[in-house]
């Protein structure tokens, strides 16, 4: 497996989740391809701490459908699997459809001033053709309905299906379709800002089912 450049980047005092994210983001921005084997010595070696939360990690990637586990013989990162990943758009899309209802009638400004500022942030960075950055804005943009609903559940679902939607989301906002979401943020936005919870919630369904196309060009183009 390749391994980044900056071995022992992570403090030995890594927790299970730090060692999750390190290996997810290294899965999601194609460090570690589909279908790469995964040795323990090398992720040990890479981030510095030992092997048990790195199992742990390993673990919960497998559950988000990020790995795939053979034990005693190998671990690998998962294929893109089309419609696993169309599944979890689907939930990504209904949960967040439900995480804008709940949130827009306990909406202040402060918020909605969140949200535009992650916008302004996301325009920016699709501008400057940073998928990372743009990634980050994203999310930032979406937290603010997810946490403003203070559904525990929902965090819970999102966190269990989102993983799987990285690889995706990577290839939209690296392109000139994910130039769309900028106005489609701006309507929930509007949309929350005017009380309207069921018509924002409408809106942040159908801002992620804009990944509906590219997951379609994507199977078309493994078959």
């Amino acid at each position: 497996m390749p391994i980044p450049r900056t071995q022992g980047l992570v403090a030995r005092s890594l927790l299970r989740d730090d060692a999750y994210r390190a290996i997810r983001d290294a899965i999601v921005d194609g460090t570690l391809a589909p279908g790469e084997r995964l040795s323990d010595p090398e992720l040990v070696a890479w981030l510095g701490i030992s092997r048990t939360p790195i199992r742990e990690a390993l673990a919960r990637l497998e559950q988000s459908g990020l790995v795939q586990t053979k034990p005693g013989r190998f671990t690998i990162v998962s294929p893109l699997d089309h419609r696993e990943t169309r599944s979890a758009q689907l939930v990504a899309a209904a949960m967040h459809e439900l995480a804008v209802r709940e949130a827009v009638p306990l909406m202040s400004d402060h918020e909605l001033a969140a949200m535009r500022k992650a916008n302004e942030r996301f325009a920016q960075a699709l501008r400057d053709n940073d998928v990372d950055a743009a990634l980050q804005a994203d999310d930032d943009f979406h937290e603010v309905a997810v946490v403003a609903s203070a559904n525990p559940m929902l965090r819970a679902v999102l966190e269990q299906v989102t993983p799987m939607l990285r690889r995706i989301e990577r290839v939209q906002f690296s392109s000139l379709s994910g130039r769309s979401s900028v106005a489609m943020h701006e309507r929930i936005i509007t949309l929350a800002a005017a009380g309207d919870a069921e018509a924002a919630g409408l809106a942040a369904r159908e801002n992620w089912q804009t990944l509906e196309p590219l997951l379609a060009m994507e199977s078309e183009r493994d078959q």
